[in-house]
């Protein structure tokens, strides 16, 4: 679909509000932050900013009674570090969902639980088990007759994908397909249940300012994007993102299972390197967001498939490790304060404009401090920076492996790549996996200071080229 601009009449737009079918908006409730506001005070945010949907990271009791009889719908998650229990013991499931759902349903309105949160990029290998404690938390719903109001999946990364450009030639990683995906697709078909889906357009344009416009990616007006695979125009990345995971299901045979995206958002500040992070970028992305989902439509693979989306994030979370963008997600400061005025609802819409700069920030950008660009990067390599110190490494190293979503299986104990065991070794190759991975693309090997590029193999790891120039590169996001 594409946008609707300011520059459309009132008209218009209100008429799009009476007639049209509408997706929905919620937002993720993060809490890994020690000045947040009680939750309490974070229930009557959500109610006057007419947010009706709620994500959660946990179970959090003070935050599921405070929910009660809100009227607000919940979806909360049993954490990866709970997959291998829920999945070998259906004893713990059953208990799992007494205390954590059954307790509080229905006047906390839980409507679904996310059962891990981008398990595939888990360094601690847990995809074996998620299926497996999917089937075993839908059975304790079962038992205490839940499962027709409460409904089971689990969010993906679009690193779970193999191809995503162009949209038509979308398709899942094929190590993840028969042992994942296809029980996977097939028990959310079976229980009625949607993908969840964390895409997020920032980290494809960072990555790619030469190439990606800003407009495109900010669902500003811009002449679009043909998918040479199927011809249809796309007019924002996220559009295109989606249909990406839409064709990955349609590849395997599952066009009717919906999908939810539960994470997506910009963040309002960030690391020099970090291309586009900044409060215009973030207020435009989720501004024009909102309303691209709240005026109604699908995508232009599924037109009518109107989505229910969830912004990250409520709040800057200051404890989050990672890059400087990590901790500015948020919508809200912790104050309650806003970081930016948008609105959340089709009646504030009616006054919503997007309130672009008179400066020029549209030009593709060359290399600089933190990275190296696509059109200087030869043969180069990611490494850490022994001078950042083992706090900050370790931070790094963290995010690399789980959010980042580097390829850290060859550097756990006993695996092909653990020697030599020290922080600054591990650092440089999860480092490097993720540089690789993303193509070797400007601020990709940055991590706030602690690694840099080098354009000579690092004689200490040399013995492990093989293994980063032998891996299949691919660009996860258009």
């Amino acid at each position: 679909m594409v946008p609707i601009f300011a520059s459309f009449s009132l008209l218009l737009i209100s008429s799009l509000f009476i007639v049209a079918d509408c997706g929905s908006i919620g937002v993720n409730y993060g809490r890994i932050a020690n000045n947040l506001p009680s939750a309490t005070k974070v229930v009557e945010l959500l109610k006057s900013q007419g947010l009706n949907r709620v994500k959660v990271y946990d179970t959090d009791p003070a935050v599921l009674h405070a929910l009660s009889g809100s009227g607000i719908k919940v979806t909360v998650d049993l954490p990866n570090e709970q997959l291998f229990a829920a999945a070998k013991s259906t004893s713990f499931a059953n208990s799992w969902v007494q205390r954590n759902v059954a307790a509080y349903y229905p006047h906390t309105e839980i409507e679904a639980i996310a059962v891990g949160n981008e398990v595939f990029v888990d360094p601690h290998n847990t995809t074996k088990f998620l299926v497996p404690a999917m089937k075993n938390i839908h059975q304790a719903l079962v038992k205490s007759n839940l499962h027709s109001d409460i409904k089971i999946s689990s969010p993906i990364a679009l690193s779970a994908l193999q191809n995503s450009y162009p949209s038509s030639a979308g398709s899942f990683r094929p190590e993840l397909i028969e042992p994942v995906f296809k029980p996977m697709l097939n028990f959310l078909r079976q229980t009625g249940s949607f993908l969840m889906v964390n895409a997020y357009p920032f980290f494809a344009y960072e990555s790619n300012t030469d190439v990606i416009s800003l407009d495109y990616a900010l669902f500003r007006e811009n002449p679009g994007v043909v998918d040479a695979g199927n011809g249809l125009r796309y007019f924002s990345l996220f559009d295109a993102q989606i249909d990406a995971v839409f064709a990955a299901m349609s590849a395997l045979k599952y066009d009717d299972i919906r999908l939810v995206v539960t994470e997506t958002g910009w963040p309002s500040k960030g690391d020099e390197n970090e291309i586009g992070a900044s409060v215009e970028n973030a207020a435009a992305y989720n501004g024009n967001l909102v309303r691209r989902i709240l005026t109604g439509g699908g995508t232009p693979l599924r037109p009518k498939a109107d989505l229910t989306v969830y912004l990250f994030a409520l709040f800057n979370e200051n404890n989050k490790v990672g890059p400087t963008s990590e901790r500015n997600y948020g919508l809200f400061y912790p104050t309650e304060e806003k970081v930016y005025d948008i609105p959340f609802t089709v009646e504030g819409l009616k006054n919503y404009h997007d309130r672009r700069s008179p400066v020029a920030g549209n030009q593709p950008v060359s290399g600089g401090k933190g990275g190296v660009s696509k059109s200087t990067t030869g043969n180069t390599w990611c490494v850490a920076n022994g001078e950042a110190g083992k706090e900050k490494l370790q931070a790094a190293l963290d995010f690399a492996c789980g959010e980042g979503g580097a390829d850290c299986h060859p550097i756990q104990p006993g695996a092909t790549c653990y020697d030599p065991n020290t922080l600054e070794a591990h650092a440089s190759f999860a480092f490097n996996s993720y540089y690789q991975k993303n193509g070797r693309h400007m601020g990709t090997c940055y991590f706030g200071g602690a690694a840099y590029v080098v354009t000579q193999p690092p004689s200490a790891y040399s013995i492990l080229l093989s293994l980063f120039n032998s891996a299949h590169i691919k660009l996860f996001s258009a």
